[in-house]
């Protein structure tokens, strides 16, 4: 996917490249063959092929995830798939399956999404879904090095009390606890559907947890305009996940700038969900001259087929970006990560490595 003539060298430098991924969904990571497997070993129902014919097989299914015609119909599969994911080993499982992917392709620290309300809704206990994705994350950091962080996600579709009785359910846990230890949960965010619901849905939680210290983010400026951007800023967020259609307002755009806020941008991810014709349309070069800080990452990588590599490499090949343009992207990503400075400066010193083995080559 890099450009035909720098094809080697550049694969070689995004793939040793120490890159950190702040956008990604752990149920996102349900691929066709575990989804299948973990519905006949849980007894889950999938649709039948009269009533999706997606459904017929891994084959089938695996087909339809290329052809999506917008977020809402991503989101159908995408609540299906979550089905199947019954107990702690399931969600254990699916965490650990997408950490070895990960680092595979040069993630040093990932700070991941996951959505309780859903498996709530089907009867899962709350423990069962944080238990099992925590561990997870400890065996990634054990057996991997990869440092990570939880971020519980409220869904817009549903309704505010749904995400005020998760929120209320986490802090009476201790799961949110940021007072003189490591929590178990890092930081909430919001997404789901974007137009539609109220763009300040979540604000008595946001403004409840901005008072405990608790890190926010939420999914903005994807579909929806810059307004909603403005509104995440507004009730708490130091953190947008997409915001690609920052670029329409270039006095928050600057404002964006100057706080340093960070952009987690998926740019296959917006092909995928129609929300640019191109990965070339993503904002990349517009956000770099702008002072923008912004990582690049998959969002929901079993849908939408491109891993975090893939979506490196999509983006040199939309951009041919410089080596000094990829270290600014990749010391972005660590400076807004939710880490304590000692870890950071240690994946900065990675970088800086990686940069000069370069140097010469690229």
């Amino acid at each position: 996917m890099c450009p035909s003539d720098v094809s080697t060298q550049w694969h070689a430098f995004l793939s040793a490249l120490p890159k950190c991924e702040h956008h990604v969904h752990l149920e996102g990571c349900l691929e066709p063959d575990l989804i299948f497997t973990l519905a006949s070993k849980n007894n889950v129902s999938l649709p039948s092929p009269s009533e999706n014919p997606a459904y017929t097989s891994i084959e089938t299914l695996s087909e339809r995830y290329g052809h999506f015609s917008s977020l809402d119909d991503f989101l159908s599969f995408y609540f299906i798939g979550m089905t199947v994911l019954k107990t702690q080993s399931d969600f254990a499982e699916l965490a650990w399956t997408y950490f070895k992917r990960a680092h595979e392709e040069g993630v040093h620290h990932a700070e991941v999404f996951f959505d309780p309300q859903v498996h709530l809704e089907r009867g899962v206990a709350y423990r069962t879904v944080v238990d099992g994705y925590v561990q997870g994350c400890k065996r990634a950091e054990s057996e991997l090095g990869i440092s990570t962080r939880l971020i519980m996600c409220f869904l817009k579709h549903l309704p505010l009390q749904s995400a005020q009785d998760l929120y209320h359910t986490a802090l009476k846990e201790g799961d949110l606890d940021f007072e003189g230890r490591d929590p178990v949960i890092h930081g909430l965010g919001a997404s789901s559907s974007e137009v539609g619901p109220p763009k300040d849905l979540f604000r008595p939680i946001y403004l409840s947890a901005k008072e405990r210290g608790i890190n926010l983010t939420a999914h903005a400026g994807e579909e929806g305009d810059a307004s909603y951007i403005l509104a995440a800023l507004e009730k708490g967020a130091t953190r947008i996940d997409h915001g690609i259609r920052l670029v329409e307002d270039p006095a928050l755009m600057e404002r964006i700038a100057r706080e340093e806020v960070l952009l987690t941008v998926c740019p296959v991810s917006n092909v995928q969900l129609k929300c640019v014709k191109s990965v070339g349309e993503v904002p990349i070069r517009k956000f770099l001259d702008a002072g923008v800080r912004f990582s690049i990452n998959s969002d929901d990588p079993a849908y939408f087929g491109a891993y975090i590599l893939e979506c490196y490499c999509a983006v040199q090949e939309a951009f041919g970006l410089s080596l000094a343009e990829w270290k600014t992207i990749a010391e972005n990503g660590v400076k807004g990560s939710w880490i304590g400075e000692e870890r950071k400066n240690e994946l900065l010193g990675r970088i800086d490595e990686c940069v000069k083995r370069f140097e010469g080559v690229l």
